[in-house]
């Protein structure tokens, strides 16, 4: 059975994920970044983390390179910082407030957390990768809700309170 991307893309859009910028400094010495939404927790032990660019990342390739990677888990008022990421040319650190890691990695600030990581394995899977990388450090930087992307959109995250008995 063939699967319609487009329908397959909508459907999955109805599942929430949250938005993060994973941010590393190339070979040259300069810092890079790019949005991902596809993140998630893997092992516990060892400290494993997961996210999935895309083969055609012009970011990726130069950030695979070093071996070192920080995942900063954007904030529900960094829907710019997400945008200007997801760019594939130009200066993405331009006008970006940051600090580097004790590992010299670029926390971006206002980052809800952030992740140290050195690269564990990267696996081909369809047209993106799979890349494993294996915690060496974080942190949590703030109290807001995380960003949100979901069917299509940015949101944020509303509370429900229990119900009464």
């Amino acid at each position: 059975m063939l699967i319609d991307p487009k329908r397959f893309r909508t459907i999955l859009g109805h599942y929430p994920t949250g938005v993060c910028v994973i941010t590393a400094i190339t070979a040259e010495g300069e810092a890079t970044g790019m949005t991902v939404g596809t993140f998630t927790s893997v092992s516990l032990d060892p400290p494993l983390i997961g996210f999935f660019p895309d083969k055609k990342s012009t970011s990726w390739p130069s950030m695979a390179s070093t071996g070192r990677f920080c995942v900063n888990i954007l904030a529900d008022d960094q829907e710019w910082l997400c945008r200007k990421f997801a760019m594939r040319e130009g200066d993405k650190f331009a006008e970006v407030i940051h600090r580097f890691s004790e590992n010299g990695l670029p926390i971006l600030d206002g980052a809800l957390a952030w992740i140290d990581c050195t690269l564990h394995a990267v696996h081909e899977t369809g047209d993106h990768f799979l890349v494993l990388g294996e915690v060496v450090a974080m942190a949590v930087e703030g109290t807001a809700s995380p960003l949100i992307f979901h069917q299509g959109k940015f949101t944020q995250i509303t509370r429900i309170e229990p119900a009464s008995a």
